[in-house]
């Protein structure tokens, strides 16, 4: 199986714990876990538990990885942390919808950076999956609110992430960079939550299982995961399968809260699997079938 194959399979690992998230992250939080303080304690653990992993290869961290962990561990940050500051004034099927706009937004900065153009079929996945998470998300349309840009904001970061890893892992130890994107990530939200939250006084134990499962799985993996994934995987192509995971997250609200299944739903899954045949095939596979017409035609 080619590398690029496996990566995307494994960016599909990714998508699916990440849609398992928004149930922990729902838990944690009616657990009074205050955001920023959820967000520190799921990037420190994370980064203790690689820290022991690697412990061997630590010695190999440069003044350039550094940088670069920096770098990638501050957008991640910010990123969680507008959209955090977004849910407070804006809905949460708002906050999926445009936190998914990064997927149109990661092509183009691609482009600008790189100055290498998106084919089309990437960029007609890019808009087919924008309009399967709209179904998914969006109940209604209402007017923009301070949220909203909020949320924007972070889907701004989020695409610049992923273009920024993108990048990296070229030039550096996908598991260090992962290692120092944590840490520095787990170090931000710490400072921000000493100057904007209180610690709780008490964590229930089902917060606390919410908590470790946020840490080890859609932390510890998934960007460990994502890091090494995108060296062999295109930004655009890793944007479009990693937006997949509002399918999974809504997939798993059915199964585990007992949400309902509308036709929307099903239609909203329907466009992002598309999206993704698109991404992944660029339609190669209709080609045998235009040329057998074509030889009908001829003959």
């Amino acid at each position: 199986m080619k590398r690029a194959v496996q990566a995307d399979i494994g960016l599909a690992l990714v998508a699916i714990i990440w849609g398992t998230g928004y149930i922990a992250i729902s838990w944690a939080l009616d657990g009074s876990l205050p955001p920023l303080y959820l967000l520190a304690v799921r990037f420190i653990i994370a980064f203790a538990l690689l820290a022991l992993i690697l412990n061997k290869k630590l010695r190999a961290i440069t003044k350039e990885m550094l940088i670069a962990g920096l770098v990638s561990g501050f957008l991640l940050f910010a990123a969680f942390a507008l959209q955090t500051l977004g849910l407070l004034y804006t809905s949460v099927s708002n906050n999926a919808f445009i936190t998914a706009v990064n997927v149109v937004i990661v092509p183009f900065l691609y482009w600008i950076l790189s100055r290498q153009r998106p084919d089309l079929f990437s960029f007609s996945a890019c808009f087919i999956t924008l309009a399967g998470i709209a179904l998914l998300s969006l109940d209604g349309v209402n007017a923009v609110n301070k949220g909203d840009l909020l949320t924007l904001g972070c889907a701004f970061l989020f695409a610049c992430h992923i273009v920024a890893i993108g990048h990296y892992t070229r030039k550096h130890d996908p598991a260090l960079l992962t290692l120092l994107q944590l840490g520095f990530a787990g170090l931000f939200s710490t400072a921000g939550s000493w100057v904007l939250e209180s610690p709780p006084e008490t964590i229930s134990i089902k917060a606390a299982g919410s908590v470790l499962y946020l840490a080890v799985f859609s932390t510890l993996i998934c960007f460990l995961l994502q890091t090494i994934c995108q060296k062999y995987s295109t930004s655009t192509k890793t944007a479009i399968i990693l937006c997949s995971e509002a399918l999974f997250g809504s997939l798993f609200a059915v199964m585990l809260l007992s949400e309902k299944l509308t036709v929307q739903m099903v239609m909203g899954a329907t466009l992002i699997f598309v999206a993704v045949i698109i991404a992944e095939t660029k339609l190669s596979f209709l080609t045998p079938f235009y040329r057998d017409r074509q030889e009908g035609k001829d003959a």
